[in-house]
């Protein structure tokens, strides 16, 4: 069975205030170090009331001052918003701090709404395109390898460290999968944002692959929505709070925190919306551990993946502290 992971986004709760949500964030990773799971990430949301995690590179560190062995990672750093320079020292900072422990997980998407996009670049305009040179850039700053025409050659990222972080590609797209497989890079699917081209973008990334001295094969990881519970009845009732903020995300709605039972049983739903919801179905995994068991080696029949990273949702701390629980006993 492949190895599973933890993406968290520091989702906040009912009645919690941001800091407790990034305390519940540090009492998750600690809980995946102890059961097992192979990595735990935390994500880049800005202007998003209900999500408390809006800086990985600040957090990364105080979870590895929390944790023992668990690697430690940014699902992700969206580098359209940053000079790569300055990731690539960030990163050095932390990886000398927790050697061996660090991915670098990097995207393009904004990670927020357009005013905080803007807010971001100052009012100047994001330049997207630059993404693959930004990626080339930041692989030379971690490994001193920039070439002798580059304008910054010379420069160095400091501190130098022996061992840089590894740096994975995160996408939604075979763009991605392909920029990742030029670069002989790790490469992690988001599922849980767009579920129609997972296949083929992993296909795309597989078939296109070039060894490089961080990778010699591809190695490829997808993440999911997972709502896992001790039965499929109690599951079906957890996912209900996920397909609410699937759906209010649609919407372009803000929430305030995530959606409660009772939030969710007031809700009535046009066609539209159950068939929105029934479709974002495919972005997720639910129920008990043996039945997702069953369903993600069904989908690996499909394509290879190396690896599972699971996002959950919930409208209690304690569910999902179970459901991580269940999934552990189940696949590990």
């Amino acid at each position: 069975m492949p190895s599973i992971s933890i993406l968290d986004q520091s989702p906040v709760l009912k009645g919690q205030t941001g800091a407790e949500a990034l305390h519940d964030t540090v009492k998750f990773a600690k809980l995946a170090d102890e059961l097992g799971y192979k990595r735990f990430w935390v994500s880049e949301h800005h202007d998003t009331r209900s999500l408390a995690g809006s800086s990985p590179e600040v957090l990364l560190p105080y979870l590895a001052a929390a944790t023992k062995q668990i690697r430690l990672g940014s699902g992700g750093v969206m580098l359209p918003h940053y000079s790569a320079y300055k990731v690539a020292e960030q990163f050095k900072v932390i990886e000398a701090l927790t050697p061996s422990r660090i991915d670098l997980g990097v995207g393009r998407a904004p990670g927020g709404m357009p005013r905080a996009t803007m807010a971001l670049h100052e009012g100047k305009k994001r330049e997207v395109h630059k993404y693959p040179e930004q990626v080339e850039d930041l692989l030379s700053y971690l490994n001193d390898s920039l070439d002798v025409n580059h304008p910054y050659y010379g420069l160095k990222a400091t501190p130098q460290v022996d061992h840089s972080p590894d740096v994975w590609i995160l996408g939604s797209s075979e763009g991605s999968a392909e920029i990742a497989a030029q670069h002989g890079l790790p490469f992690c699917y988001a599922q849980f944002i767009n579920g129609e081209d997972g296949k083929r973008a992993l296909e795309r990334y597989q078939k296109s692959f070039q060894p490089s001295p961080m990778l010699k094969k591809p190695y490829a990881m997808l993440t999911l929505f997972a709502v896992c519970a001790e039965t499929i009845t109690k599951a079906e009732k957890m996912v209900k709070v996920t397909d609410e903020v699937l759906l209010a995300i649609e919407q372009g709605k803000q929430l305030e925190h995530m959606p409660t039972y009772e939030d969710v049983s007031a809700q009535t739903y046009t066609e539209y919306e159950r068939k929105r919801i029934q479709y974002n179905r495919s972005r997720m995994v639910v129920g008990t551990g043996a039945s997702i068991k069953e369903e993600l080696e069904s989908w690996n029949k499909g394509v290879e993946v190396d690896e599972w990273m699971f996002v959950t949702l919930t409208s209690t701390f304690e569910e999902k502290i179970i459901a991580s629980r269940e999934l552990a006993g189940a696949l590990l």
